[in-house]
């Protein structure tokens, strides 16, 4: 995930450089940037951005289970299981963007640069593909609906009920922990407070992350509606605007991710620094090597480390 969103911002760092922190907006664009911009700033971004929101979604239902469904985590909550997961929702990201890749081209025209009038040199104009024009209502139609319902309203409500049963697990477990405390059984009560706030900084995680990704799939909806049904209620210009202002936000909430993580966890940190200094690793996880959830019986169970967290 942390890679995902890295690279989500990365690639189109060379566009912000060259024409934003350079000043190179000014001109039109020259020929030999034109593919380069419409795959670094639009594109690629694009499936970096639909996997971190599938990760999302399939990091708090795996939380959801490990807390609430011990013994299927035992089978479905494992490190091959993960990894599978994590190529299909590349996979499928990729899939999702493929027609974006190549239903243009680029044709160079002679431009005039208004930087420096004397100078003259090949931009270029898009050119739609026959079969994208010939289809266009519908093309698009399909691709942005695909979008709007499968990358941002099933997600955003699929993570807001899991939140919910998170939260209401966590309250279950507060209560079961002070149960376990007025039985003097300490150890148990830690083991359950690891387990608690484990999970409530993934519920902040998700919290910020609905925080963000609502906006741009409102967005999203009113731009498709206005277009399908022909309303006109905001401006090209408008959108454009709006679409950017939430872009930003869903950018800078990716290094927020990783002051939650170390705010909120010092296996975390731990883990973190000992990247950069070396060290034996713990040999015991503290944090959540151990989940406790209760069963039919009231009783409760310890799910061993076989399992991904």
């Amino acid at each position: 995930m942390a890679l995902t969103d890295m690279l989500t911002g990365v690639f189109p760092l060379p566009i912000f450089l060259y024409f934003f922190a350079m000043g190179n907006y000014v001109d039109p664009m020259p020929y030999n940037w034109c593919y380069s911009y419409k795959y670094l700033f639009e594109n690629i971004p694009t499936i970096f951005h639909t996997a971190s929101i599938w990760l999302t979604v399939g990091l708090a239902a795996q939380r959801y289970v490990y807390i609430c469904h011990s013994i299927q985590a035992r089978t479905w909550c494992t490190i091959p299981n993960v990894i599978r997961a994590t190529l299909i929702v590349y996979a499928v990201a990729i899939l999702s963007q493929v027609s974006r890749f190549v239903d243009f081209s680029f044709e160079p025209i002679p431009v005039t640069s208004k930087l420096q009038p004397n100078i003259s040199y090949f931009g270029c104009v898009e050119m739609l593909k026959p079969w994208f024009s010939e289809n266009m209502d519908l093309y698009l139609n399909i691709y942005f609906w695909f979008r709007v319902i499968f990358i941002h309203l099933v997600p955003c409500i699929s993570l807001v009920v899991l939140n919910g049963l998170l939260i209401s697990a966590m309250r279950n477990a507060q209560l079961r922990r002070m149960q376990l405390l007025k039985q003097n059984k300490k150890s148990e009560s830690k083991k359950l407070k690891d387990s608690n706030c484990t999970t409530l900084m993934l519920v902040a995680v998700v919290g910020l992350f609905l925080l963000v990704e609502f906006p741009l799939g409102i967005i999203m909806t009113i731009y498709i509606a206005d277009n399908t049904f022909q309303l006109a209620l905001f401006k090209p210009e408008t959108y454009s605007v709006m679409t950017l202002i939430s872009n930003f936000f869903i950018l800078l909430s990716y290094p927020l991710n990783f002051v939650v993580y170390c705010a909120m966890s010092r296996q975390f940190r731990e883990t973190f620094k000992r990247l950069f200094t070396g060290g034996q690793s713990l040999e015991e996880r503290e944090c959540s090597q151990y989940m406790t959830v209760p069963t039919e019986n009231g009783r409760t169970i310890f799910t061993g480390p076989e399992t991904a967290l």
